[in-house]
């Protein structure tokens, strides 16, 4: 066991993936003798030299275009994007090319790409740093997307992303960076498995990314009023682990997902839909979302409203339909 951050886990994750792979090479804005903004690559540059691990331009559709070139020359990239909104100019060119490679050429040629993009809130940050861009990746076919919350996830999952012979976006939460752990390092439950944090019987909480830890203080809270929540961390949006949450939502009978970004036409809406396609005949009451606002990320001062806390996870169990009705058990 090994105490680390967050920030310190992805380090270690690519600094074995380095040293176990020569094909893996680690580039981006800053991330060479700076170490990154958020020091994730701190000290890569100097162990691996500035072939393995080198800064580029200022310009993100370049990145992931050199990152495209090199993957079809046979390495593995792992590229960041320093925040989540600057990864906006590259946009065209995950969603047209390194979504679309394998398909594009039947199989013959593959884009094991990893974008990393520390994302969504809570720093005290402007717009342009803080978003939460998930749904945008989510919504494009041939992208794997997946979100940590914890600093044992920040570890197993980048290894797996990066082992992954198809592009992932590795969303990091940025709030998380530097929340600390006593964890054993591993690759751990694969990409596309959701975990249960806490088990629980009334209600099922699901969220991904920096949202977890918020759903287990709220699910903590309810436990004084006599409610046993369930806590789902989905840790992969793309691939959806159906199964898992599925079976807890069966359970409960009733369902809220908790995330940051936007609630129109975000990755909640989707789980929304699966859930009741799934659980219509087991749910017993409406399925709600607890979500960013839908409006531009807004001033630091005024993040906290913004943001999605226990005290709104918990008005939101308040608004479910609570009374003796006898659970459908599958």
């Amino acid at each position: 066991m090994t105490m680390l951050t967050m920030a310190q886990a992805l380090n270690t994750a690519l600094r074995d993936a380095l040293a176990e792979d020569e094909s893996v090479v680690v580039f981006g804005e800053d991330v060479g003798e700076l170490g990154g903004v958020f020091r994730v690559t701190d000290g890569l540059a100097k162990t691996f030299g500035s072939d393995r691990c080198f800064d580029t331009p200022l310009a993100e559709s370049g990145i992931i275009g050199f990152a495209i070139g090199m993957a079809m020359a046979g390495f593995r990239p792992v590229v960041e994007m320093q925040f989540d909104a600057f990864a906006y100019p590259a946009f065209e060119q995950i969603v047209s090319h390194v979504a679309k490679l394998r398909n594009r050429t039947r199989g013959a040629l593959s884009a094991p790409i990893v974008i990393r993009i520390p994302f969504a809130g809570g720093i005290g940050g402007v717009e342009h740093h803080c978003d939460s861009s998930e749904a945008y990746y989510a919504h494009t076919p041939g992208l794997k997307v997946v979100a940590p919350a914890s600093v044992a996830d920040a570890y197993g999952l980048l290894r797996q992303a990066i082992d992954d012979p198809d592009p992932v976006v590795f969303l990091e939460p940025k709030r998380l960076y530097f929340s600390r752990a006593d964890v054993e390092l591993q690759r751990g439950d694969p990409i596309g498995q959701a975990r249960i944090l806490r088990p629980g019987h009334d209600a099922t909480l699901i969220a991904y990314g920096p949202a977890v830890d918020r759903a287990l203080q709220a699910a903590d809270a309810a436990a004084a009023d006599g409610r046993d929540i369930e806590v789902v961390d989905l840790r992969s949006i793309v691939p959806f682990d159906d199964d898992t949450v599925t079976a807890s939502v069966r359970k409960t009978g009733r369902c809220i997902v908790v995330h940051e970004s936007q609630g129109f036409a975000g990755v909640g809406a989707e789980i929304v839909a699966r859930v009741q396609e799934r659980c219509f005949h087991y749910l017993e009451a409406p399925v709600l979302r607890i979500c960013g606002f839908d409006i531009p990320y807004p001033p630091p001062k005024l993040e906290r409203f913004h943001l999605p806390g226990c005290d709104r996870i918990l008005d939101a169990l308040d608004r479910l339909q609570w009374d003796d009705r006898i659970h459908i058990v599958a």
